[in-house]
């Protein structure tokens, strides 16, 4: 950490960006307990590495970098396991929708998931987190054109999955119920 005069304290700052850590974790992740344990270990190495961190720099970036590697290196160590031997995740994932905006919600959420994992995070990053394409090239360690071209890859995707036409928004028509849903769930469309 280099310790400017009068600099305050980046472990201060850390609370603010849980909110926005945990969101990404459960996309990575989906499951909300995962998600905790996961923003739980970026916090701890964040804490343990903090001298390493550049003062006057971007923390939440460097906190999404720590969750994104932390998240990919388990998975790789995972990739043998049996993730739902019991199909007691997957029954835990069936809601019944109380009306039409629950429904969109829902069907975004299932399409959304069904994207592979980079493509769901750099919609994290670019779309709902509002990063530009070279700030998530950074975060992810890979060119600017691979984020460009994941973020296009990706939309086309999902708009696919929704049964979209081109250039149709995936708001487009509804009432405000929908938007109600996506704010109280702490996502923003991407």
């Amino acid at each position: 950490m280099n310790d400017a005069p009068g600099a305050a304290d980046p472990r201060e700052e850390i609370l603010t960006h849980l909110p926005a850590l945990r969101a990404f974790a459960i996309s990575l992740t989906r499951n909300p307990s995962q998600a905790d344990d996961l923003v739980q270990d970026t916090i701890v190495k964040a804490w343990s590495n903090i001298d390493k961190f550049t003062v006057g720099t971007d923390l939440r970036a460097w906190l999404f970098t720590i969750l994104r590697n932390t998240f990919f290196s388990d998975r790789r160590k995972k990739k043998r396991e049996v993730a739902d031997p019991d199909g007691l995740h997957a029954q835990s994932m069936f809601d019944k929708p109380h009306h039409d905006g629950r429904l969109a919600f829902a069907d975004f959420t299932r399409a959304f998931y069904e994207l592979s994992d980079e493509h769901r995070e750099v919609l994290i990053l670019v779309g709902a987190n509002g990063y530009s394409c070279e700030e998530a090239a950074e975060m992810m360690g890979v060119a600017v054109g691979t984020v460009k071209s994941r973020t296009s890859r990706a939309r086309n995707r999902l708009a696919q999955l929704l049964g979209m036409e081109p250039g149709e928004d995936v708001l487009g028509g509804d009432s405000g119920a929908t938007l109600a849903v996506l704010s109280r769930s702490g996502t923003q469309a991407a």
